[in-house]
């Protein structure tokens, strides 16, 4: 029987081993994460800058991945979490005019993460060491007792690893927001949907591993061998 595959997203997190393709969700999930945004930047560059023809290709780049997984039947989740993202981004700019709002629902986004993360320090309960106890083998998503969600709050290593790491994605939604809002402000929609993408999935995949690396728990001891006699 063959090893299970790493878990993707922030499964990973609880996770005895990490991928970054596999917390991406692989080569189709990378595709699909960064089709829609990157289309939307080439499109609106060639066209001229011109917003409708930007818009299509990004909407079309969305569909285009539900229809597959549709037809070969894999799960849809992230496919249609992108769909939902871009279509609000579609809509938002459409109806504005403005090129620069479709990317405005990722930036508000990033304002809600970033007071989501920094909250949940502040209560004594860091989402990082949440996420860990809901997605663990024991926990409740896998049939385990709600009391496992806290678990890290028994141990203080654990629960400052927990603290240490929400940071981290404290501070990736924080420098977000520091490099983006201004681009967004200014319209200068190239740089800002270039950011985008470099700040997206390859800082999330970047963050997720550090993460990972401080909450994973320690490799049991191995047993002691016992001494040869004479």
């Amino acid at each position: 029987m063959s090893d299970p595959q790493p878990p993707t997203g922030v499964r990973a997190l609880a996770g005895e081993q990490f991928s970054l393709t596999q917390a991406v969700g692989g080569v189709r999930g990378l595709v699909e994460s960064i089709a829609p945004g990157l289309l939307f930047v080439v499109v609106y560059l060639v066209a001229g800058q011109r917003l409708v023809p930007a818009v299509v290709a990004a909407g079309a780049a969305s569909l285009v991945a539900v229809v597959a997984r549709l037809v070969q039947r894999t799960p849809l989740t992230q496919a249609l979490s992108g769909v939902l993202g871009v279509g609000i981004g579609v809509v938002w700019a459409l109806a504005s005019g403005r090129a620069e709002n479709y990317f405005a629902w990722g930036l508000w986004t990033n304002v809600a993460y970033l007071v989501a993360t920094a909250a949940s320090i502040a209560v004594g309960w860091p989402v990082v060491g949440v996420l860990i106890g809901l997605f663990d083998a024991d926990g409740p998503l896998s049939g385990g007792p709600w009391s496992s969600v806290g678990a890290f709050r028994a141990d203080p290593g654990r629960r400052r690893r927990a603290v240490w790491a929400t940071w981290l994605w404290v501070a990736v939604f924080a420098v977000r927001l520091a490099v983006q809002v201004p681009l967004y402000l200014a319209a200068q929609v190239a740089w800002l949907g270039t950011a985008k993408l470099v700040m997206g999935v390859p800082l999330f995949a970047l963050v997720l591993w550090l993460s990972w690396v401080l909450v994973r728990p320690a490799p049991a001891p191995e047993p002691a061998r016992p001494h040869p006699g004479p």
